[in-house]
């Protein structure tokens, strides 16, 4: 059988290839990998081995959802970084296998929907509560955008002490419609200040150059890299020490969260900076407040839970409010595990519904305006 690694961007893909290399050289199996860098004979001659079965795990990019990627047999599928994937894509790669498959997924923060279905039963959750040995604890603070120029001055002398820096923007450029801070404007400002020590990245820049702009900041060639969230996963530098995330108000927590995780790496002591605008909202504060008092991605998302709602289980939203009638997920947690295990023994007994506990399970359905679940049923 065969297994199928997914990640959301080529730097993490190709992290993941590094890894596994030496394991799989071990075990005698066979690795291949597929990005959109892969291209013409070398993609074909790829293609053609995993349809054969000589390839036994194949790494990749969303390249592995095209249409013409076949699998012999595939039977288990790795999603990294689950929160960068839509319902829909993770679907897909499964359903490549023509037949039931085991599914993992893994994020250092899950988004609302997987706790819910958490919650239902239907995934399982297995967590990580340890950091890897010397981690040091990451010293959040949230700033008001109108002290920029003090943030400035400390940014220089942190540089001027060794250290590396993240400035990370939401957007590539300003838009008449948006008053956010621009990777490009901000570059240019801190370029004024700090000269050639200053890098840009962003999803608009061709492979090859942001792979040598990371290459630079890597090396310690460049002291801060100003970039969009391009940098969210995939990126170890261990001797970055301080991420400033502006305009951190519009980035939901799972962003945060995995933006912050740049940093902290090493053994030196890290900090993450979330500069807000002055006039941002109740709910952004407290998001933010939330930021500063944990990095536990968990409660993290249990915040996001509460905050944004759970979503679609039935559906492919992956955020907003349930339409329960009567429970409430934060509330009745106990209430819910009692009601998977009755659910799980319903259907073990009565599949189809057609008992009379069945038979009232429908009215109930009914009555509640579910009833198209019975459809879900057999789907998974």
């Amino acid at each position: 059988m065969q297994a199928a690694m997914l990640a959301p961007t080529e730097i993490l893909a190709r992290q993941h290839l590094d890894a596994l290399s030496p394991l799989a050289e071990t075990a005698g199996l066979r690795l291949g990998f597929l990005s959109g860098r892969v291209k013409g004979r070398a993609r074909a001659d790829i293609l053609a081995a995993l349809e054969r079965g000589e390839i036994d795990i194949l790494i990749g990019t969303h390249a592995l959802l095209t249409t013409d990627v076949q699998f012999h047999d595939l039977a288990l599928v790795v999603v990294d970084e689950q929160h960068r994937f839509g319902v829909f894509q993770r679907l897909a790669l499964a359903e490549k296998a023509g037949h039931a498959v085991d599914v993992l997924v893994m994020t250092a923060t899950p988004i609302p929907r997987t706790l819910t279905l958490g919650l239902y039963g239907d995934m399982d959750v297995s967590r990580i509560v340890l950091k890897p040995p010397g981690r040091k604890p990451i010293d959040t603070r949230v700033i008001s955008l109108d002290r920029l120029d003090a943030v400035v001055d400390g940014i220089g002398r942190a540089m001027r002490a060794g250290a590396q820096i993240y400035w990370v923007c939401p957007l590539v450029e300003e838009s008449e419609k948006s008053d956010l801070a621009a990777a490009e404007d901000r570059h240019a400002h801190l370029q004024q200040i700090f000269g050639s020590k200053v890098g840009l990245v962003h999803g608009r820049m061709k492979a090859a150059e942001k792979d040598a702009v990371m290459a630079d900041f890597k090396a310690g060639a460049l002291a801060i890299l100003v970039a969009t969230t391009v940098i969210e996963v995939g990126v170890d530098v261990p001797n970055a020490t301080i991420m400033v995330i502006e305009h951190a108000e519009r980035f939901g927590l799972a962003q945060l969260h995995q933006l912050r995780g740049r940093v902290g790496r090493g053994a030196a002591a890290s900090t993450c900076l979330l500069l807000r605008a002055a006039d941002a909202g109740e709910v952004a504060r407290t998001r933010l407040n939330i930021m500063r008092e944990t990095e536990d991605g968990f409660v993290l998302a249990e915040e996001d839970l509460r905050l944004r709602g759970a979503g679609d289980v039935l559906g492919t939203r992956q955020s907003g409010l349930p339409d329960f009638r009567l429970a409430d997920l934060e509330a009745h947690g106990d209430l819910m595990a009692m009601a998977r295990d009755h659910a799980r023994l319903v259907m073990t007994r009565d599949p189809e519904l057609k008992g009379p506990r069945g038979a009232a399970l429908r009215v109930l359905l009914y009555l509640f305006e579910r009833d198209a679940a019975v459809k879900y049923l057999k789907s998974g």
